[in-house]
């Protein structure tokens, strides 16, 4: 706690006018560029590695960047609010599911939910919207197999989590008219680098200069077409 409160001292005597200037204006309102959903993973910071600031994304986050699919309904539903808050609300272009290395969770879902210690059901519970990826794991050939066994789970729970985001109606109806885009990414804890799920060629690549400028280039083609179309 000594160096959360420490840090908030330090943030209030570093803040430029600029920053204040910035935060009356988000105190209007905002208009984030999509919605993240990550793991609750400390070592994951959104904010950090994609160098966004304050208001730039609405970002949800829990054990193992799990979204519970639309079908059939599941009792937990904050992780449902957040979506629709972020489409019918904030009216989000784009929709990141992010995972990551060396995931606790994903060690735990590959050890099997049985495995989960009786007292933490919650846990054991929430778990069972990551089992799809276990199989997928196995199978798919988009994984990355030179990576560990839990590294391998995690970015196929990635994908398992899209399927889950296109499942819900009206997810599904917007990105048939172009209004919403949902992607997967995937951070490597240990090499500070980030992939993004490429479905063209069924992989994940990493993010570098020239692969950015291919990602940006094609969904501004995709912008032009829905526009022109």
């Amino acid at each position: 706690m000594k160096k959360l409160i420490q840090g908030i001292v330090d943030f209030r005597k570093g803040l430029t006018q600029e920053g204040r200037d910035l935060f009356a204006k988000l105190a209007l309102g905002q208009k984030p560029d999509a919605l993240f959903i990550a793991c609750s993973d400390s070592r994951v910071v959104p904010n950090l590695f994609a160098s966004t600031n304050p208001g730039d994304l609405f970002v949800l986050r829990n054990l193992g960047n799990l979204i519970p699919p639309a079908f059939p309904e599941s009792q937990e539903v904050s992780s449902q609010a957040a979506l629709e808050f972020a489409v019918f609300s904030l009216h989000i272009a784009d929709i990141i599911i992010c995972g990551h290395s060396e995931c606790g969770a994903m060690q735990l879902l590959a050890q099997g939910i049985d495995s989960v210690p009786c007292s933490c059901p919650h846990i054991a519970s929430w778990l069972q919207y990551g089992e799809g990826s276990i199989e997928r794991a196995k199978t798919s050939p988009e994984i990355d197999r030179s990576l560990s066994r839990y590294n391998q789970l995690s970015q196929a729970n990635v994908l398992q989590q899209m399927d889950h985001i296109v499942s819900y109606p009206f997810v599904k109806e917007r990105i048939e008219r172009g209004s919403l885009r949902v992607h997967g990414w995937w951070f490597d804890i240990a090499q500070a680098d980030v992939y993004c799920y490429e479905p063209t060629l069924q992989s994940f690549v990493l993010i570098d200069e020239p692969e950015a400028k291919l990602v940006l280039h094609r969904l501004e083609s995709v912008t032009v077409s829905h526009i022109v179309s």
